[in-house]
């Protein structure tokens, strides 16, 4: 295993600038999801991991090696890497067994024929396909084939595994169900593991860390807690769980929450509220559905939009005299058109031009 280590990397197509010199560190043995929307560039920083794309400018490394170096040419083949890939499309041979697809990465490595079957025994085992084994790809559901392709990354030890939206393909249950499976094969094999999704609940899941991304950069690495509750501008704020940013002004800085956060008091809508922050003089605050509390003491006023049921809850969409729209819960059903008192409980305020 071993981690990996980005140094100012950039990507270049056509003259067009899909990575801005993005230098990370993701530790040995990390889960990692690199989250955000299509074309934010992070299936190219993935194809750059592998092999498949060569940096524009910059190096990156593994474990001890390197791997690439814009400014020296030095560009490692994907082949030589011991990097697993597991594709949205599975990428199986169709012509080949289940269990001929897990072993031909070792035939190709020449091994013999006995500990090319004990590996792929064991690859087979633990991810549950030894009852598929003389399978073809065709004869097996998705969620199946997707755990043919990371029996094949498991069968050849390889020091990281990249995953370029393997459940995308996949219904709802069948999807929760495989994060299991990959959660399971990181904690059995302590692998680095860096996982592309645009789906937040999947990277939140699963993801020791996740790098959100936008329009080429890395605009927040950090743990899924502190992304949802300390966010660290609009973008992230608005791409990582539900919640609305609004302007405050008249920011008073107060004391420690005894937390790591800082507090102080600002204005939002005419009226006093606290705040947490981690410093600085912050303009915007997010506000999420946790941090409204449904209340007829509450001096805040709205009306209710849109009222959606969730199971054992509602999600209200709420707007106030102001005109800005908010998002709360209730275990009540309240219809649309009512007006609710609210109040605000210390949320997220950051700086942002």
């Amino acid at each position: 295993m071993a981690d990996i280590k980005l140094n100012a990397v950039a990507k270049h197509f056509a003259g067009t600038a899909a990575l801005h010199a993005i230098s990370a560190t993701i530790q040995d043995g990390e889960f990692v999801a690199l989250l955000g929307p299509s074309g934010c560039g992070k299936s190219t920083l993935l194809r750059l991991l592998a092999g498949f794309e060569a940096p524009t400018a910059g190096a990156l490394s593994i474990g001890a090696q390197e791997m690439a170096n814009a400014a020296t040419g030095r560009a490692v083949p994907p082949e030589a890497r011991n990097i697993g890939f597991v594709f949205q499309s599975y990428a199986l041979w169709p012509h080949m067994t289940v269990r001929r697809n897990v072993s031909f990465a070792l035939e190709v490595r020449g091994l013999s024929k006995s500990e090319q079957s004990r590996q792929t025994e064991a690859a087979l085992q633990a991810t549950g396909l030894v009852a598929f084994a003389d399978r073809m790809p065709a004869d097996l559901s998705g969620g199946q084939r997707q755990r043919v392709a990371l029996a094949r990354c498991l069968v050849s030890d390889p020091q990281a595994v990249l995953l370029d939206e393997p459940l995308a393909n996949l219904d709802v249950a069948l999807r929760a169900s495989m994060q299991q499976v990959f959660l399971d094969f990181h904690h059995r094999t302590g692998a680095t593991m860096v996982y592309v999704t645009h789906d937040q609940a999947e990277a939140m899941a699963m993801a020791n860390r996740i790098a959100v991304m936008h329009e080429g950069r890395i605009v927040q690495f950090d743990t899924p807690e502190a992304l949802y509750s300390r966010p660290c501008n609009r973008f992230v704020a608005g791409f990582v769980g539900e919640g609305t940013v609004l302007p405050i002004s008249d920011f008073t800085p107060g004391g420690s929450l005894g937390n790591g956060n800082g507090s102080g008091t600002a204005r939002l809508f005419g009226r006093q509220i606290t705040v947490q922050t981690d410093g600085g003089r912050p303009n915007q605050l997010c506000l999420r559905p946790e941090d409204i509390t449904i209340t007829e003491t509450g001096d805040l006023r709205a009306t209710v939009i849109r009222s959606t049921y969730l199971g054992g809850r509602y999600r209200l969409a709420l707007q106030t005299p102001e005109g800005a729209e908010l998002m709360a819960e209730s275990r009540a059903r309240h219809r649309e058109g009512s007006q609710l008192g609210l109040s605000i409980a210390t949320p997220w305020a950051f700086y942002e031009d």
